[in-house]
């Protein structure tokens, strides 16, 4: 069966159910042959007269015409084909109208469904010339005898009839291809909103690793060379690195909190400008002196926007200590109006040295900014040392002095 069945309603894939793991529609097919025998023994005693009794062969020809829709969605065309040419015969032999027509209708409407709108067509088109041949010229031959042509008008009923099943069962159709894009829909945007989540963790484990790496990466350096010569401050380097390693585990384990299950809350807040004073700190541990200061009026910000004011001046100071000579940075925290300012200097020079991560450090900054509406800019400056400029925008919750 047609893969796209699978996109629809669970009544509508039930109605079409084990097309595709070998099941049969028996229930279906068997209302179908029950309503046409019962319907057709109605229609032959109002029909009396006008057309041949329903004999045996007759039933023969009703049973031929409903068995097939059995295979339907496997060999629709080969069904539809069938029935209407099994429904001429039945026809042509002069039995009465009525509910054999069911059969191909129902063969009619899997065709379409499942894409072969234009063998239904023809299937259509095929009974309809048939109908019109026999009853408007082969009567003669044919039984019942000294039967006369059929009125015009009747033609336009049967015209009206075969319209109508075409539009219902292309309508169906309309519908499954309707189910199937927004089916493809809403699973494109699962795909995208689970890879905006791994991207947003890859970067949240990238900023808390790097600045804890580069620390701790400095520190042993610092035990190495002192291990010897100055046991005490060997101590104080190592457990500057315990201390550090820490906290790495601890917003490490925040952000894996993320995969748990959905609607657990978080077991720790996310950090924010609140905690400047322990980058400070954790800056100092690696040898670089960082000044702070605030400009403007502080207002509270949003949980993602102090997220990512954090992560900036966080990653700009690990660069400071991985890529800069200089041991002297310079934070700078700016409320202006609707936008959040921060600006981290240090004097330079460059190191030149290996000093290890993955260069994306500044892509995620960026990432972060834009990610809010925000910019971002990062170079040397004019007297040789390097500046990160990021301008957030602030949408306050609650202003606090």
């Amino acid at each position: 069966m047609d893969e796209q069945w699978r996109h629809g309603p669970p009544g509508f894939r039930r109605w079409v159910a084990g097309a595709g793991r070998g099941r049969l529609p028996w229930v279906s097919t068997f209302l179908v042959l029950l309503f046409t025998q019962i319907g057709s023994g109605f229609a032959a005693h109002g029909q009396e007269g006008a057309r041949a009794p329903l004999d045996g062969f007759g039933r023969a020809l009703i049973v031929l015409a409903a068995v097939p829709l059995l295979l339907r969605y496997r060999h629709p065309v080969a069904v539809v084909f069938g029935t209407s040419a099994v429904t001429l015969v039945y026809v042509g032999a002069g039995y009465p109208y009525g509910p054999v027509f069911l059969s191909v209708a129902v063969a009619c409407f899997a065709a379409v469904v499942a894409g072969h709108r234009h063998a239904a067509w023809g299937a259509l088109g095929m009974l309809w010339a048939g109908h019109l041949l026999i009853s408007h010229w082969l009567y003669v031959w044919l039984p019942p005898t000294h039967d006369d042509a059929a009125p015009w008008e009747q033609e336009l009923l049967v015209v009206a009839w075969a319209v109508a099943v075409l539009a219902l069962a292309e309508l169906m159709r309309a519908r499954r291809e309707q189910w199937a894009r927004e089916r493809a829909e809403r699973e494109q945007a699962a795909r995208r909103r689970a890879d905006e989540e791994r991207l947003r963790i890859a970067r949240e484990l990238h900023d808390v690793l790097a600045h804890s790496i580069a620390v701790i990466n400095v520190q042993a350096g610092v035990g190495l060379a002192l291990l010897d010569t100055d046991p005490e401050q060997a101590r104080t380097a190592l457990t500057t690195i315990k201390s550090a390693s820490k906290e790495a585990l601890g917003e490490v384990r925040q952000v894996l909190d993320t995969l748990r299950a959905p609607g657990d809350a978080p077991r720790a807040p996310a950090p924010g400008l609140d905690r400047l004073p322990e980058l400070v700190e954790q800056a100092a541990a690696a040898g670089l002196t960082v000044d702070v200061t605030h400009e403007g009026r502080r207002v509270a910000l949003p949980p993602g926007a102090d997220l990512a004011a954090f992560r900036i001046v966080q990653e700009a100071l690990t660069n400071v200590v991985r890529h800069s000579g200089s041991r002297h940075a310079r934070v700078r925290v700016r409320y202006d109006g609707g936008t959040l300012e921060l600006t981290v200097d240090d004097d330079g020079p460059a190191t030149r040295a290996e000093a290890g991560g993955s260069g994306n450090g500044l892509a995620g900054m960026r990432e972060r900014a834009v990610a809010l509406g925000g910019t971002i800019e990062a170079g040397t400056r004019p007297d040789g040392g390097f500046r990160v400029r990021a301008v957030l925008p602030q949408r306050p919750q609650e202003k606090t002095t």
